[in-house]
């Protein structure tokens, strides 16, 4: 029989690989390149994500890396915008195309009936690649030879067959600029072989490990991975339910009594998403709340406290004043580690400002 791994060991283990235990002195390329990118459909919450894994961390030291075309965002895994490295955009994008292409097929099949999808990608391509452009623009100039088609869904042809990169002054800390794409191939300007479905897998266990088929899947958004991963040469664990887990032979796995510091997570981060049991992480009271806040178009920044979900921040500015609100959703013991943390976080969000911090019962308001 497999060997048995806790709950808690694993709470341990992911968090070690995600570098939650203690702040790493890796570089913030070395750190996105190891996660497999960080979920970043919004502009900024994911400098928080960094900040909570990199000592001394600096938004300049991954906004640089923005304008030096280093790093990108990118539709990647679940077809979603993720921040990695452009390395690791070339090489993963080719194996996630299924994804996006299910997806928006899903989603758009219907309405670009009668297009050619090879003609639209073409053309849509020599459009961005003259000029950036945000999809609203795209798809008027594609309507332009397509009259008969839905311009929103012209544009989402392009970004499913193209590689679409969103351009700075887009995520830039302390910039805005709008939601505009050229293909990663023009702004990247070298070429990466593929990665496979193996090397995919080892990167995920890498950094979330140790984990299930279903897990990885989850991830990735692909499917029929058991094939991929039976054969590999890994270690197998069983989880308190009985699920097999897989794992790097030599990827760290701390003892469940390592102890874990509070941590202040951001809206999307991964460590919440990419896993099809996330109870690694958090507790049934956190689902329950989590679970209520789906269809409200609110995403909770969850707080972790001896490693699993305690509550949630929000930060309220007025007069100068910045307020990070600690929604606590069941009693928090170490209320005076959350504070501590989140004056460091108000120091990096808003260091010009004068700050306090308040504790709420229960969550936010939806």
């Amino acid at each position: 029989m497999d060997p048995l791994i806790s709950r808690r060991a694993l709470n341990r283990a992911t968090l070690e690989r995600q570098h939650l235990l203690r702040r790493t002195d890796r570089s913030v390329a070395e750190v996105v390149e190891h996660l497999g990118g960080l979920q970043a459909q919004t502009p900024h919450t994911w400098y928080t994500g960094l900040w909570s894994r990199i000592a001394g961390f600096r938004p300049a030291d991954a906004a640089d890396l923005l304008l030096s075309r280093e790093l990108v965002r990118i539709a990647l895994q679940r077809s979603t915008i993720h921040l990695v490295t452009a390395r690791d955009c070339l090489a993963m994008r080719p194996l996630l195309q299924p994804v996006t292409e299910r997806m928006t097929r899903t989603t758009f099949g219907k309405r670009l009936a009668g297009v050619d999808l090879d003609e639209l990608a073409a053309a849509g391509r020599a459009l961005l690649e003259a000029k950036p452009m945000t999809f609203a623009e795209l798809g008027r100039a594609l309507a332009e030879r397509w009259p008969d088609a839905d311009p929103h869904a012209l544009g989402q042809g392009v970004r499913c067959f193209v590689p679409l990169v969103q351009v700075p002054p887009r995520g830039v800390w302390g910039r805005s600029g709008p939601v505009a794409h050229t293909s990663a191939e023009s702004w990247i300007g070298y070429d990466v072989p593929p990665m496979t479905p193996a090397e995919l897998v080892r990167r995920y266990l890498a950094a979330f490990g140790p984990a299930s088929v279903q897990d990885v899947q989850t991830w990735s958004g692909l499917t029929r991975l058991a094939e991929v991963v039976e054969p590999m040469d890994l270690i197998r664990l069983r989880d308190e339910a009985g699920r097999t887990l897989y794992d790097l032979p030599d990827a760290p796995r701390p003892g469940p009594d390592v102890p874990a510091p509070v941590r202040l997570m951001y809206d999307f981060d991964n460590l919440f998403l990419s896993y099809a049991d996330r109870s690694r992480t958090i507790t049934e009271t956190g689902a329950a709340v989590l679970q209520s806040f789906m269809g409200t178009n609110i995403v909770p920044r969850v707080i972790l406290v001896d490693g699993v979900t305690a509550g949630e921040w929000t930060v309220t500015r007025a007069k100068g004043v910045s307020t990070l609100n600690v929604h606590q959703w069941e009693p928090i013991k170490v209320l005076d580690e959350v504070e501590e943390e989140g004056r460091r976080l108000l120091e990096f969000l808003a260091p010009g400002d004068r700050h306090d911090v308040t504790v709420l019962d229960g969550p936010s308001k939806r």
